[in-house]
């Protein structure tokens, strides 16, 4: 009989340490957008003719005389552009990382749910940058409105962005199946075309309320207010605040929901 070979058991070696946020977001983030350069241009092309298309349509029905309306229309129109990208498709994308099993891979991963959340937001964000400033010029020069505060758009792109983008991203984390997902990103769509581009002035009481609910509203109303001839930059500040906390708080929404989702997968 061959002898037993006694002894303690080996020893588990630790595993390794989680990566802090920061440096993590910033490995998601350069690995999404070097994923997503394929479907670059078509990206950016898809996001900025629509946006392009709806200020040809709205000039037919809004005179470049109702000042209100017309800054109403080119601010939704550019950040129009951000929600295509932000609601549609991050809702497409999370939908289908469930549904096919994504997930797990990112789960074995040392890194912070916020990190994968952020990081793919983020890069794909990045793509409707020159769409939004197209837009925004296109506008401007479609309905004869000064140039000289386009410049608040950059600010207006991220923040906007984060608050879309963490509903987009909770949408295709909890829908039960990827057909859902990609039904609440085209309702998102939807809702922030009507709300978003057509003037809050036209709109009855109960709409405007409505529209007050949409992340994207408070950066939509930042950058119509910067086509003032005086801008009351106390009020555009304070949407943009209001704009990033509704960021915040969708963001931390779309974690939670990243780590359900992975939970279950």
């Amino acid at each position: 009989m061959a002898p037993t070979v006694t002894g303690t058991p080996e020893a588990a070696f630790p595993l390794a340490p989680r990566a802090s946020v920061l440096p993590a977001l910033n490995a998601v983030y350069r690995a999404q957008l070097s994923r997503a350069k394929v479907a670059r241009i078509p990206l950016m092309f898809v996001a900025t003719f629509q946006s392009l298309g709806i200020l040809i349509m709205m000039r037919g029905v809004v005179g470049a005389h109702d000042t209100e309306a017309a800054q109403d229309v080119v601010a939704g129109s550019a950040v129009l552009v951000v929600a295509f990208v932000a609601l549609n498709l991050l809702s497409q994308y999370f939908g289908k990382l469930r549904a096919t099993g994504g997930l797990d891979h990112y789960a074995t991963l040392p890194v912070p749910a916020a990190s994968v959340v952020l990081g793919t937001a983020a890069a794909y964000a990045s793509f409707t940058v020159p769409g939004t400033v197209v837009t925004a010029a296109v506008g401007c020069a479609m309905f004869q409105l000064p140039w000289v505060h386009v410049w608040i758009v950059l600010a207006v792109i991220p923040l906007a962005g984060a608050a879309l983008a963490g509903v987009g991203a909770a949408c295709g984390l909890l829908a039960p199946k990827q057909e859902i997902a990609t039904l609440l990103g085209q309702l998102g769509m939807s809702a922030a075309l009507l709300l978003g581009v057509l003037p809050a002035s036209h709109m009855p009481e109960a709409i405007q309320w409505l529209r007050d609910l949409l992340p994207s509203t408070y950066g939509v109303e930042a950058f119509a207010r910067s086509f003032a001839a005086r801008p009351d930059w106390t009020a555009v500040v304070v949407d943009l605040v209001v704009c990033g906390l509704v960021g915040v708080l969708s963001l931390a929404v779309s974690t939670w929901a990243y780590r359900k989702a992975a939970t279950r997968a």
